[in-house]
Parts: C-alpha cells; sequence; structure tokens
C-alpha cells in the first residue's frame, strides 16, 4: 500500500481509497501471501451472483415486477459460489499445478441489467422491467447502517456490510465489473453456471419477490 500512485492503480484499478476496507484488506493479503514464499493459489472471483445486491436487496422492487438498481447500462458477468467452490474443491484435491498462479473467475457471459431483468421474470413467471436509480440515493436507501442492523443484530457487522457494499455499488455503476475471462471453463471443461441457474436454484427467491402475492 505504499508504492507509488500510478503503481497502486495498476493494481487496484484505483487509489486505494477507491476500495473498500475488505478489498484492500483482500488485496494485501495476497501481496503477503506472496512475498512469504509459501506454496499458494489466488482465487478471485468477480461479483457473486448471490450477492446481496442482486438477491435480498431487491425483495422490494421485486414484489411490483421491477428491477431496481444502480448499474445504468453497466454489463456484469456474475458468477455462481457453487462454481467458486468446485475451483477450489478441484485446486485443494490437486494442488501442484495450480501453485503460485492466480486465477479471475467470472460467469459466462457480459449482460446488462435489462438481460438480467429477462433472468428474473423468465424464473418468477411475470413480467419484471429494470429501472435504473442514481447510484448515491439507492445506497442511502437500502444501506443505511441501522436499517442493517435490524437484519443483522450486530453494529459492528452493520458497518462492516454497509462500508463494503456501498463501494461495490459505485464500483459497479463506475463499469469496474464489466471483466469477462474463459478460466473457469478451462479448470473445469464446462462454461460456468448462467445468473438464471443461480435464480433457478434459489429456493428463496419467490418469496423474496413476494410470488404468492401474485
Amino acid at each position: 500500500m505504499t508504492t507509488p500512485d500510478e503503481e497502486r492503480r495498476a493494481w487496484l484499478g484505483g487509489l486505494a481509497t477507491d476500495w473498500s476496507p475488505q478489498q484492500r484488506a483482500h488485496w494485501v493479503c495476497e501481496r503477503v501471501l506472496d512475498w512469504s514464499g509459501l506454496p499458494i493459489v489466488n482465487v478471485r472471483a468477480t461479483l457473486f451472483a448471490e450477492n446481496p445486491h442482486l438477491t435480498w436487496m431487491l425483495a422490494g422492487s421485486l414484489s411490483k415486477g421491477e428491477l431496481r438498481l444502480p448499474f445504468g447500462d453497466q454489463r456484469l458477468a456474475p458468477i455462481a459460489a457453487h462454481d467458486v467452490a468446485e475451483v477450489c474443491v478441484k485446486i485443494l484435491a490437486d494442488p501442484a499445478p495450480h501453485i503460485s498462479k492466480s486465477y479471475a473467475l467470472t460467469g459466462p457471459e457480459l449482460k446488462d441489467m435489462y438481460g438480467f431483468a429477462e433472468d428474473y421474470a423468465a424464473v418468477l413467471g411475470r413480467q419484471v422491467t429494470y429501472i435504473p436509480e442514481d447510484v448515491e440515493a439507492w445506497n442511502d436507501a437500502f444501506l443505511d447502517e441501522t436499517v442493517l442492523q435490524e437484519s443483522l443484530g450486530d453494529p459492528a457487522t452493520a458497518r462492516h456490510v454497509a462500508a463494503h457494499l456501498r463501494i461495490q455499488t459505485r464500483l459497479i455503476a463506475g463499469w469496474r465489473y464489466d471483466v469477462l475471462s474463459d478460466q473457469l471453463e478451462t479448470l473445469l471443461g464446462r462454461p460456468p453456471r448462467t445468473m438464471r441457474w443461480v435464480l433457478q436454484n434459489n429456493t428463496r427467491l419467490p418469496e423474496l419477490a413476494g410470488a404468492s402475492n401474485h
């Protein structure tokens, strides 16, 4: 974190202050492990398809047939946690070929929120329309620490989650997650699972979307 600004931007995609405390800690941990000389493998996943932005934070809007997110026409390739776990199991079962390597994992395709609205609609069996929101207004509405504390119980945890998700929202809106990689397919011999697959296997989605009321 003491490297010159330009070098730091090359690593982080921006100044350290542009990233959440959790993202900075992750970066520092990778550097420390690299320096340690230990046999390590870095697994770097993009936005998880199960991320709160794409699941429980949508409960209110999905119940009205709306996908309200502050991402404009930015594109994402969310990855299923199932896929990340499978990659990790493969590496742990036979680590030798992977030592000192780094793997960037993404979903199978880049899509904007209009495209993802079609996935929600297909899984829920009713129309879902994407409605872009202002980034800071959305953050203020959904990432208030007091509101999160009611859900998470612990004030420190609420602050931790709010700090990370607020910055992640800004990064997504700023095209920082517009990336695509074929490394998972190379590792597993199959394409990554789609966002629609993740939604189909999310047993809480109908409840979040208020499907029983429609």
